[in-house]
């Protein structure tokens, strides 16, 4: 019956806005920075001790003031996706199959690990970069498929304002708009920025895992009324009592944060470090596969990257 009033323009979008119940806050703490790769620092979101994976996903970080004697160098994954997306400066990238290229500002990697991938990944000259990182899981079935990229640069993800809200779809859709990178689970990963003032009401999968990652600036998540203030570095995790997740910019800076959703894989997980499986037995073949380059890792063997080695050279002077 709602929905034929809302089809006969009875009841307006705003009422029907209205209508819906925002999740709430089960869980919020603050990102710490820790040190990852060579002198590089991160904030880790989900993928910490205190705050484990929350299926699909594996691990989200912010890759803050990467320069030029830090970095990523050479290392291997499997058994999942690992998304590069640049907010400031540029990141280099090399792997074993001999792809290489370079990240500017807003630019996105989808990397499909697969069976196995060796790569490196390193900021531009002596800029300073920021970015965030998010691992994905694959199902079981995808786990040892061939590696394979999705690459778009900034203009090419699709991007809306309206009313003082605007978001970069790098996954899923919002506002009306839609990514043009393709999952193997339903996931959205969207970008917003919200001027002071402004509110949105995202909505996502009633059985979906969402969580945000503010950026910058300070807001309200939640229901109006029983919502809660949070701010830049802080991590949210949400219920899954509701039709989506509103927020709102209560402050006088821009909010700008990271929406993360996705339908739950629900496998078994077998994880060491860039190796991601279902059983240990399957972590343990990985691993071996890895150090005898084998089984997908046979051009591991003998390979050093060019970014990976002139950033060792620079340390040793």
């Amino acid at each position: 019956m709602f929905s034929y009033f809302l089809a006969l323009g009875i009841i307006s979008t705003i009422q029907m806005a209205d209508a819906l119940q925002s999740r709430s806050i089960e869980k919020s703490f603050e990102s710490i920075e820790q040190q990852e790769g060579i002198n590089a620092r991160v904030r880790r979101s989900i993928g910490r001790q205190d705050c484990g994976r929350l299926d699909p996903f594996l691990m989200l970080d912010e890759m803050m003031g990467l320069g030029g004697n830090s970095g990523f160098p050479d290392h291997p994954h499997r058994g999942f996706e690992t998304v590069t997306y640049v907010l400031k400066g540029c990141l280099t990238h090399e792997d074993f199959k001999g792809n290489k290229g370079v990240l500017n500002e807003g630019d996105l990697q989808w990397m499909t690990a697969g069976k196995g991938i060796l790569h490196s990944e390193m900021p531009c000259g002596d800029g300073q970069a920021r970015g965030l990182q998010l691992w994905v899981n694959l199902p079981a079935k995808y786990k040892m498929c061939d590696p394979r990229y999705q690459e778009l640069k900034s203009k090419d993800i699709p991007k809306v304002e309206k009313d003082g809200v605007m978001v970069a779809v790098i996954a899923g859709k919002a506002m009306g708009i839609e990514s043009k990178v393709y999952t193997t689970t339903p996931i959205y990963y969207l970008d917003f920025k919200l001027q002071p003032g402004a509110s949105h009401f995202q909505e996502i999968g009633k059985t979906w895992n969402a969580f945000i990652y503010i950026l910058d600036g300070k807001g309200l998540f939640g229901n109006v009324g029983g919502s809660k203030e949070c701010s830049a570095h802080y991590t949210l995790l949400f219920n899954q009592k509701g039709d989506g997740i509103r927020f709102e910019n209560n402050g006088s800076e821009v909010l700008h944060f990271v929406l993360v959703a996705g339908q739950p894989i629900g496998e078994s997980v077998a994880q060491a470090g860039p190796f991601v499986m279902n059983t240990n037995d399957e972590l343990r073949q990985a691993m071996l596969d890895f150090r005898m380059c084998t089984n997908g890792f046979e051009d591991a063997n003998g390979w050093k990257s060019e970014n990976g080695k002139a950033l060792i050279a620079k340390l040793a002077k």
